[in-house]
């Protein structure tokens, strides 16, 4: 897929609120791994590749997050090539007893899709050594 293209999200009512309860005017979204493999991951490991994701509220847009996400919302939403390996067109976002969940044709991709305003931060030592990784 290009750069250029984009793919398609049906964000039901109820998760689009949650979501934008976290977004300020002119802020990017962007649908990420959560799984290590991106600065905006604390996960990490085989335990997570492809099965963690997360909206990411950034104050400017990611030119790694280059592919736009269609949406029901007005949310400017993107993603990256990374992510486009674990995602298929017709994506949904669901939320039911305050947890969201990620779906596409293929079944649910992630049922616990966290929110997180991006904090720049490191992967420390002592989180390693902690486990806090996985």
């Amino acid at each position: 897929m290009s750069n250029s293209e984009t793919i398609k999200m049906n964000i039901k009512p109820e998760a689009a609120a949650r979501i934008k309860s976290h977004v300020k005017q002119d802020q990017i979204v962007l649908l990420a791994l959560n799984d290590g493999s991106n600065q905006y991951s604390k996960l990490g490991g085989t335990c997570t590749i492809g099965a963690n994701f997360q909206f990411v509220i950034l104050d400017q847009k990611d030119p790694d997050f280059s592919i736009a996400i269609n949406n029901n919302t007005d949310l400017s939403l993107f993603t990256s090539p990374a992510e486009m390996q674990y995602l298929d067109n017709n994506l949904v976002v669901s939320e039911k007893n305050a947890t969201m969940s990620l779906a596409d044709d293929s079944g649910v991709i992630d049922g616990a899709v966290s929110i997180n305003e991006y904090q720049p931060s490191a992967v420390t030592k002592k989180d390693l050594e902690e486990g806090k990784t996985c």
